[in-house]
């Protein structure tokens, strides 16, 4: 039996379908992200050939030991840097923030006036900014501390006007690079909890980045462990563990233990 094969028609139907489907579905593709710097002779390798999908609404943990690429890549997400080899494209016009370990909170302006700026950037009239800043600092918890500047603040309350300003940049993406990594254990679990918290109100996809193994499990619907320099995706491991969840719970840290001992292996391969 000869085998038809599909007419122009049909493949430019099916075409359009699977673009439908994949600006439905997605936020963020990754497709064979290469990034070298240097020259040739004097180059460092970061990210080979890394491919990604991230759902809408998804809350994708990047996870890897110091030095694989997992803040490369998210540079590259955010457009601040560009791949060398492959593409990333946000589908469907997503807007993306990028969120550091340093809250970079102006240490001149107040809670409130840290949130209004990328408000006052998008020359929204005064009393609209202020609502808006007022509204999202109520949503971190931080509304009776809006008049406060950062230095009258504890690392944890900074770290959430930080996650409020990222909030009232209205992106659809929220990119995360090590954002608790600086702060003690008590503060960062309370973190967690608010940051879920805020992911489920608004929809967000969220990619971040770590390289604490239970925060990520805590965390995440999916973990993608990179591989040491370059990195590359040697795992990926879905989180099909109840919410909420906790650091200290049977299941969270079981699968932690798995997937230390794998990220482990990448460890000793990039020291031999």
């Amino acid at each position: 039996m000869t085998a038809q094969v599909p007419d122009a028609k049909t493949l430019e139907a099916t075409s359009a379908a699977d673009a439908v489907e994949v600006a439905s579905r997605y936020a963020v593709v990754v497709d064979h992200v290469s990034k070298v710097y240097g020259t040739e002779g004097n180059s460092t390798h970061a990210l080979d050939r890394v491919s990604l999908d991230v759902e809408r609404g998804e809350f994708v943990c990047l996870l890897g030991a110091s030095g694989c690429g997992k803040s490369t890549l998210l540079n590259i997400i955010a457009g601040l840097d560009r791949p060398s080899t492959g593409t990333v494209e946000t589908i469907g016009g997503a807007r993306t923030t990028l969120m550091f370990q340093e809250s970079a909170l102006f240490p001149w302006l107040t809670a409130r006036g840290n949130v209004e700026l990328p408000l006052k950037i998008r020359r929204l009239p005064r009393a609209e900014r202020r609502a808006k800043a007022d509204k999202l600092l109520d949503l971190v918890n931080l509304g009776s501390f809006a008049s406060k500047l950062p230095h009258e603040l504890s690392g944890g309350m900074r770290q959430r006007v930080a996650l409020a300003r990222s909030l009232a940049q209205e992106a659809d993406v929220l990119l995360m690079d090590e954002p608790f990594g600086a702060l003690d254990a008590m503060t960062r679990d309370v973190l967690h909890d608010e940051l879920e918290r805020l992911w489920r109100e608004t929809g967000l996809t969220v990619v971040f980045v770590t390289h604490n193994v239970r925060e990520a499990v805590r965390l995440g619907d999916r973990v993608i462990l990179l591989s040491s320099r370059p990195g590359r995706v040697v795992e990926e491991y879905p989180i099909d563990i109840e919410r909420p969840r906790r650091l200290d719970s049977f299941d969270v840290a079981d699968l932690a233990v798995t997937i230390t001992d794998r990220l482990k292996e990448e460890v000793r391969r990039h020291g031999r």
